[in-house]
């Protein structure tokens, strides 16, 4: 990329061009704004050679589609196809989550991604208690395969695939996914998607947790057995650096953070007995794209290079498709601004951006007033133009990785990528991820540098625009999507029609052998299928798993 012997003479090249800076700025002062990354780094202001000295362009970064994959883990990349362009969906039944996921495939759409609601995601029914209130508010409330099934009607399962936003209780929604499936004539070895099912960052960042670590990551492991025989094109977990920065990690962080789980996934599943090559190419990984366009590409490319060497140099991978970091994206909630919701939508073109030139494999775009409410239609159907856009107009995906060669491109993967490693040496050293989550070390980093964030933002040292800078008075917003109270008693009168109608001597014998199950060493994903088929309820089987498992109890961080 450079002639190395030419680097003192650049050096002096450089040492003129400080002087000319400071002659300039002695004039006529740079402006006020902190020169900073988005994860508070400083920035140059010139970046060359001198700073990817020691860059080796083999090692380093190669050909796209080849180790250590820093340049996207296929040869062509978008020349071939564009990434999954998927939308987060769900709200309030099952039916009206289905029009949404028509609506959606019917304007492009090509992957569905489902969001729960609270209840559903910790395991509990829609008439218990805890859920009063909650039904149907932040996803579509799942209680049984009847929803399921309802959820995906008209939805030829052979033809999508399906992201679901689901951890604790991922084993029993995978199960109904199967099962719908199976309905509609579809085996399961035709089945395309993923689950999060990624707990440890639940620990650490979101909370929906309901079990111990050591039984939830028996029931991941669990799955991980199961879809490598049974469920073959199923991508097992997504490991979850999204809801990490969502919390306010760096960029580091979220790296570092991120795949310290993904090693302590891995381990587990070598400890129960699984052969790496076996299970390790269904692995993913679910990122955030922030604004920093730059610092978010490095991003992207450091992670995808170190998870590459993480698992030839430390597992003994030989597999290439278990060295290849695949991940789908989400542009930043957490940037979403109340304020002049509109900006929402550049926000997240910045984003988009960000995204494709690091090499995503899917993305959802959020949509412009998503820090008021749910989604509207309108506001869906711009997020999704944004990625068609970008796709089909911008011109960046007509070449891989166009950014390579960047010396700040170049310096920020290296800087990243060392950082994120020192994070995980750091993690190893106390024990590994779960023990780095039990003493609050993981959770203690992402409250430090969310805690400089939001100093940087009251001291104005940085901008958002509408909330700090560039305030207008705004009166109500209009046209929000409000999810009704009637949707939880709705849902309760079908739990209620369901009991009465099924077989419940069925469901009582499957909850049995669940319940034997969980006290042995058996997988549990057959009787777990075994349990919804006959349509026992996600409470009802969770809280078999919540008698004999036990639950998680958060230390308290002060």
């Amino acid at each position: 990329m450079f002639d190395k012997d030419k680097l003192p003479q650049l050096k002096s090249s450089l040492e003129k061009y400080d002087e000319l800076i400071k002659k300039m700025t002695d004039k006529r002062p740079e402006r006020k704004d902190v020169f900073k990354s988005g994860s508070g780094e400083p920035v140059k202001n010139v970046y060359t050679p001198l700073d990817i000295e020691n860059f080796d362009y083999t090692q380093s970064l190669g050909m796209p589609g080849s180790y250590p994959y820093t340049r996207g883990v296929q040869p062509n990349m978008y020349r071939g196809k564009l990434w999954t362009m998927r939308m987060y969906a769900g709200f309030a039944t099952a039916e009206e989550s289905n029009k949404r996921y028509k609506y959606l495939v019917e304007q492009g759409s090509s992957g569905l991604s489902v969001a729960f609601d609270l209840p559903t995601q910790i395991g509990y029914d829609s008439d218990h208690a805890l859920a009063e209130g909650e039904v149907g508010k932040v996803g579509v409330a799942i209680d049984s395969l009847k929803d399921m099934e309802v959820l995906f009607d008209g939805i030829p399962l052979d033809k999508v695939s399906t992201s679901m936003t689901i951890n604790a209780p991922a084993s029993v929604l995978l199960a109904m996914y199967i099962a719908v499936g199976e309905k509609q004539g579809v085996s399961a070895d035709q089945l395309r998607g993923t689950i999060q099912n990624d707990i440890l960052k639940e620990y650490i960042a979101r909370g929906t947790y309901i079990f111990p670590t050591e039984p939830s990551m028996r029931l991941i492991t669990d799955i991980f057995e199961y879809c490598a025989k049974e469920v073959p094109q199923w991508n097992t977990i997504s490991i979850s650096g999204y809801h990490i920065r969502e919390a306010g990690s760096t960029a580091a962080q979220e790296v570092g953070f991120t795949l310290a789980d993904g090693i302590a996934y891995v381990e587990a599943a070598l400890k129960a007995g699984l052969k790496v090559d076996d299970f390790a190419p269904r692995l993913s990984f679910f990122f955030n794209s922030h604004n920093d366009l730059l610092e978010e590409v490095a991003k992207f490319r450091a992670a995808r290079r170190l998870w590459a060497r993480i698992m030839k140099e430390r597992f003994g991978a030989e597999n290439p498709k278990s060295m290849m970091l695949k991940f789908h994206t989400q542009t930043g909630g957490s940037t979403l601004t109340a304020q002049q919701a509109d900006n929402n939508i550049i926000r997240v073109t910045i984003q988009t951006l960000a995204a494709v030139l690091g090499g995503t494999q899917s993305l959802h775009t959020n949509s412009r007033d998503e820090a008021l409410a749910l989604p509207s239609e309108d506001s869906v159907m711009i997020a999704l133009r944004t990625q068609q856009i970008v796709g089909h107009e911008s011109g960046v995906t007509n070449s891989v990785d166009p950014l390579a060669g960047s010396y700040v491109i170049e310096a920020l993967t290296d800087k990243i990528e060392e950082e994120a490693m020192g994070y995980i040496h750091k993690i190893d050293e106390i024990g590994g991820a779960p023990k780095a989550i039990d003493n609050g070390y993981i959770q203690q980093e992402i409250m430090d540098a969310a805690y400089q964030y939001q100093k940087d933002i009251e001291s104005n040292d940085r901008i958002v625009v509408g909330v700090n800078q560039y305030q207008i008075k705004e009166g109500s917003p209009k046209g929000l999507l409000r999810v009704d109270l009637s949707v939880g008693e709705q849902q309760k009168k079908q739990l209620v029609d369901l009991k009465a109608s099924r077989d419940n001597e069925a469901v009582e014998k499957t909850l049995v052998a669940l319940r034997t199950a969980c006290q042995g060493t058996d997988n549990l994903m057959p009787y777990i299928i075994d349990a919804v088929k006959v349509y026992a309820t996600l409470g009802e089987i969770t809280q078999v798993m919540r008698d004999i498992f036990g639950e998680y109890q958060q230390n308290v961080m002060i």
